[in-house]
């Protein structure tokens, strides 16, 4: 059998104290990482008192695992993992809380060497006396506890023994002193009951499985919120998180526990965080801290009369409010009535200055009109007296200095005559001569048109002409260039581009609606041209 005994339910853990008289529980966790790294010590320790004798402090290890017991863990006052026990007859002696082997190494030694509790006589004895070797109920382990701890409190084993047998049976009467001990026994086992008994299990079950905190800070953060539910705890939890004592064990006795709030700044105390913060605003106290004093409640006249006073400081809120509002409606009255002057006065500016202006323009407009009128006054006598002095002849010409029309010629010869003559001549003079010598010319005026990229669309477009001659020289369908809306758009207005087409080769047919290749057009420069076509192209 193994030194350290694996329990697995309840009930084996109660077959085990029933079994064992001296036995130490070690409950604790599977997730419990110190709880892992002491198991091979705690192991030794429980091989090593294993093999003593009861009389040599021999106790019987055992170790269960909180999953195991589930909601029965409870009962054990199990507050930290891992938590060692010493039971004695079923009746727990003491324990050690976190991992501390050498306490418990302390504790075993502590205990009595006997099975049964020494109620202050001699180990194994039992409170008349007399040897006792058979283990004691768990009812009568609790009651000798029970009077140990009135024997260390001075009331000694005389204090609930038998009356003097010469004295009568049936009125014994427990004396003064006794009686305050027993007193004062039941008020100190009822202050260091465990607090965490009266605990919602649904509450540590939801802020231990379902939120991942320890059991002893569930216990602490349900037993110091404020209303004892889960949103109160996780908050009291947050807020104390970082404390020192934050994992430390819960004692016994009662726990003071926050009721109210106190403003540290004037003394009063608040019933719950909505007052809280009513008083802050109202005074501007910021120092506030928790209290375990009840918040006074106050009788049915008293909030009546607190009723009241609220109704009556309303309505004279209201009425000053209604004081400052109409204030506000007179000033707001005034300053609409200021900005309507304001901006009708404004207007009348604008519309003024605007009145101005159009009467500048319209006087600069008729200066303007007299002055051209008075210039073609001029014109038109000077014209007159021209033709009177020439016989009805004009020597000038239309021009972009004036009005300068051209004399209607009835008669030849004369200046008037000569000069029409010249200007004839002028006018019928000869075209440049279309020559392939010219082609880097043309392309050069193409690529200077650089508005819009229309020179680089002409170029485009006389490539695509002259290139699908050179690739198909055998196609006749290339050999013809539509004048339709394309050339009409890249080729026609573009200088040089038309007579680049004429320099290689192209000539209009009679109707001009086509471009027709000339028979026998040199091949050699159709390809240097759209050689030199796609060069401006691409530094276009």
């Amino acid at each position: 059998m193994a030194a350290l005994t694996e329990l697995n339910s309840t009930e084996s853990v109660q077959e085990f104290l029933n079994a064992n008289a001296k036995a130490l529980i070690t409950f604790s966790a599977t997730w419990c990482g110190p709880c892992k790294a002491s198991k091979p010590d705690l192991e030794r320790l429980a091989g090593e008192y294993s093999q003593k004798t009861a009389a040599a402090k021999g106790v019987n290890f055992g170790i269960v695992y909180e999953h195991s017991l589930g909601d029965d863990i409870h009962s054990y006052n199990v507050r930290a993992f891992p938590t060692y026990v010493l039971f004695i007859n079923q009746v727990e002696f003491g324990r050690i809380e976190g991992v501390n082997l050498q306490g418990v190494r302390d504790l075993i030694e502590s205990a009595p060497a006997s099975a049964a509790l020494d109620a202050g006589t001699e180990a194994g004895h039992s409170l008349g006396g007399a040897t006792s070797t058979t283990p004691l109920s768990k009812e009568e382990a609790r009651e000798q506890a029970r009077e140990q701890r009135l024997a260390r409190l001075g009331g000694g084993a005389g204090a609930a023994a038998e009356p003097a047998a010469d004295s009568q049976p049936d009125t014994v009467m427990e004396t003064p002193a006794a009686a305050s001990k027993d007193v004062e026994m039941e008020d100190a086992d009822k202050d260091l009951s465990d607090p965490t008994d009266n605990l919602d299990p649904k509450s540590i079950q939801t802020l231990t499985e379902s939120m991942g905190f320890s059991l002893l800070r569930a216990q602490k953060g349900l037993l110091h919120a404020n209303g004892g539910t889960v949103e109160a705890a996780v908050e009291w939890l947050l807020k104390h998180q970082d404390d020192d004592d934050i994992d430390h064990p819960i004692p016994k006795g009662p726990i003071q526990i926050a009721q109210s709030y106190k403003c540290n700044d004037c003394g009063k105390i608040l019933s719950n965080m909505a007052n809280l913060e009513m008083h802050a605003n109202k005074t501007g106290h910021a120092d506030f801290e928790e209290s375990t004093d009840v918040a006074p409640t106050m009788t049915p006249e008293q909030k009546a009369k607190k009723i009241a006073e609220i109704k009556e400081l309303l309505k004279t809120k209201r009425a000053e409010r209604e004081e400052i509002e109409k204030v506000d409606d007179i000033d707001r009255e005034i300053q609409r009535r200021s900005m309507g002057k304001e901006m009708a006065k404004t207007k009348e500016q604008m519309d003024a200055d605007a009145r101005k202006r159009e009467a500048v323009v319209r006087k600069r407009e008729k200066d303007s009109f007299k002055r051209e009128r008075e210039r073609l006054r001029a014109e038109i006598a000077r014209d007159k007296a021209e033709r009177i002095a020439n016989k009805g002849k004009l020597s000038t010409r239309l021009g972009v200095g004036g009005y300068k029309p051209d004399g209607v010629q009835y008669e030849a010869g004369g200046e008037g005559a000569e000069s029409a003559e010249a200007a004839d001549v002028e006018q019928k003079k000869p075209k440049a001569k279309i020559s392939p010598a010219k082609i880097d010319d043309y392309i050069k005026t193409i690529s200077s048109y650089r508005a819009g990229g229309d020179g680089g669309k002409c170029l485009k477009m006389l490539i695509l002409y002259v290139g699908n001659v050179v690739d198909h020289p055998d196609e006749d369908k290339f050999k013809r260039l539509s004048v339709g809306k394309a050339f009409k758009t890249k080729i026609k207005p573009f200088v040089g581009a038309k007579q680049l087409l004429i320099a290689v080769g192209f000539y209009p047919n009679e109707t001009g609606t086509v471009l027709v290749l000339k028979e026998g057009a040199d091949t050699q420069l159709l390809a240097d041209t759209d050689a030199k076509l796609r060069t401006a192209f691409n530094s276009y």
